[in-house]
């Protein structure tokens, strides 16, 4: 297999993803996907977007319900690196072929998931170290999903990385030896370094440890009110986010619904919607998403329900437009507590209910205390179910040797707003 290529894609699709690069600096990139259709694609093709750091500036989607025709314009955020030929093949990868090989696959035993390794390590700790340590690992394909970081009592960091291989190449000596070598550059050659398959030690770390009951009841919450407490407190820009509007029209179109939606701008703001109406099951026929307007972000959907009805029933329009306004309001939760005599940080973001996380979250996390001057003395990321949702959470417990005193509300209200900001790409 080519080492750019993703399982699943094939390299003869040249028609099913196109990218035309901009011709001038900070010129949109177009992406142009034109496949069979299925739920949730839509919302596929924007997690793979945001997970490659790229931000979509506007975009068309149109299908007659069997073929799919989507057109984005996207351009990278600052830190991002381009990866063209990758990102078209991840994109490959979720689109559904239209091959005959596909339909029989669809009628066989599901594919196992991708194996799950443990790169463990141990070396000098350093501010940013983990971030540093993050970014060698996104730009080399390779999604993590557990971490467990420690700190030892002379200094050093001892780091395990559950990880998987977007490339489903990293069995292969050449692949393992390519991660050695990148993860050496930022940690040093006399760091240790290993790479195994992570077998059952993985399974024993798919949950973070329990939280306090006002902690879970925080960061958890369906509404974040007015007067929360210094742990979440809203700063201006997430006050701009309470006036996100969401309306249902079935009086313009005999077979579809109108679903219209206007909201503060923010990095996921299409992931968010796409994730929410895949939960649901909600087909989108024909989509537009209009560039940014004086900080707002609005897009037209004609959508129906997977029996190809509109969406007539009063409770299920309010179920929908309830949780959407819920997800732009407050798409990631972040909250900064005590733990013991410790200060900890905690992110949570819901997860689809297909099992996929979002992407970048600890990427972000991690730049923003890299930004801040703060060193991790110890992190984890897990899952938590509650009545409404399973949630990925993110636990960071806080060096106190910074430049913020973390003992105070200023300091602590920093924080908050400087990893949220890093989130919400503000």
């Amino acid at each position: 297999m080519n080492p750019l290529q993703y399982p699943g894609s094939t390299l003869d699709d040249t028609d099913t993803v196109v990218i035309q690069k901009g011709k001038r600096a900070g010129e949109p990139n177009v992406i142009t996907v034109n496949c069979p259709d299925k739920t949730g694609l839509a919302c596929d093709i924007c997690r793979t977007i945001l997970d490659f750091g790229l931000y979509i500036v506007k975009g068309d989607v149109s299908t007659d319900g069997i073929w799919c025709y989507v057109v984005l314009w996207v351009v990278p955020q600052s830190s991002s690196s381009k990866r063209w030929e990758s990102l078209k093949q991840r994109l490959l990868s979720v689109c559904p072929s239209c091959s005959v090989s596909f339909y029989l696959n669809q009628l066989s035993p599901r594919a196992n998931a991708s194996p799950v390794y443990l790169l463990t390590f141990c070396s000098s700790d350093r501010r940013g170290l983990l971030h540093d340590v993050t970014q060698v690992l996104s730009e080399l394909e390779l999604t993590i999903q557990r971490v467990k970081v420690t700190k030892t009592p002379d200094g050093r960091a001892v780091d395990l990385f559950f990880i998987t291989d977007n490339l489903e190449m990293l069995h292969t000596q050449a692949r393992k030896d390519e991660t050695s070598k990148q993860l050496h550059a930022v940690l040093g050659e006399s760091c240790g370094l290993e790479l195994q398959l992570a077998g059952p030690k993985y399974d024993n770390l798919q949950y973070v440890s329990s939280l306090s009951p006002s902690v879970a009841e925080e960061l958890f919450r369906c509404k974040l009110e007015d007067n929360v407490s210094h742990a979440q407190a809203l700063s201006s820009d997430m006050t701009k986010l309470k006036k996100a509007s969401v309306t249902i029209d079935n009086s313009l179109s005999p077979s579809h619904t109108l679903l219209q939606i206007s909201c503060i701008n923010h990095k996921g703001f299409l992931y968010d919607i796409m994730r929410t109406l895949k939960d649901f099951s909600i087909q989108i026929c024909f989509g537009r998403f209009l560039p940014v307007n004086k900080g707002q972000r609005e897009l037209d959907l004609f959508i129906r329900q997977k029996d190809g009805k509109k969406i007539v029933d009063p409770e299920n329009q309010d179920a929908v437009c309830s949780r959407l306004k819920v997800e732009m309001l407050h798409p990631l939760r972040v909250v900064i507590t005590n733990r013991g005599p410790d200060t900890e940080l905690l992110v949570a973001n819901p997860i689809e209910l297909s099992g996929n996380g979002r992407p970048r979250v600890f990427y972000d996390v991690t730049l923003a205390l890299k930004t801040l001057g703060i060193c991790i003395f110890s992190a984890e990321i897990g899952r938590q179910c509650t009545a409404d949702h399973d949630w990925e959470v993110y636990r960071f417990l806080l060096d106190e040797d910074c430049n913020i005193d973390l003992s105070t509300m200023v300091g602590r209200n920093q924080i908050v707003d400087k990893v949220r900001r890093t989130l919400m790409g503000w």
